[in-house]
């Protein structure tokens, strides 16, 4: 019986820090038109850690924050996905590396045009990695689904 009480409190400290996240995501859809839409992907980031954005300098290490986007007859993406926050330019000269990155809060923005009137979702997901001064975590990913009425 204590084996078996061990087990489960191992197990769930495992989940605690493995479940842990220092970034949590929003994902809502904002109408502009008739037939437009802006889909908001917003990343809220505990203070101390950085979210990489989409592109990189080519001598960074850490992973850049990617969406994968699920095909939809119903509409067509406008663009490319935008990202609205302070960017952060960091370089290390001792280890000869940078990275574009944000603190606190991003907003990637996706706007889509509907080919008809018709109720449908934007769906897929979100590969990130966050690091603070001391680590990084490793890559997660977070899939989405949003609700165009």
């Amino acid at each position: 019986m204590k084996k078996s009480g061990s087990f489960s409190l191992l197990f769930l400290i495992s989940l605690i820090v493995t479940g842990q996240s220092p970034v949590s995501w929003t994902f809502t859809a904002k109408k502009l038109g008739n037939k437009t839409y802006e889909i908001h992907m917003t990343a809220t980031i505990e203070n101390g850690w950085h979210l990489y954005s989409q592109n990189q300098p080519e001598d960074a290490i850490a992973n850049p924050t990617s969406f994968t986007l699920n095909p939809n007859p119903l509409f067509s993406n406008n663009g490319k996905i935008k990202e609205i926050g302070k960017l952060e330019k960091f370089k290390d000269i001792k280890l000869g590396l940078s990275a574009n990155q944000y603190s606190k809060k991003v907003e990637f923005v996706q706007i889509i045009n509907l080919k008809g009137n018709a109720k449908t979702n934007f769906s897929g997901s979100v590969e990130y990695q966050t690091c603070d001064d001391k680590k990084c975590l490793p890559p997660k990913t977070v899939n989405f689904n949003v609700a165009l009425n």
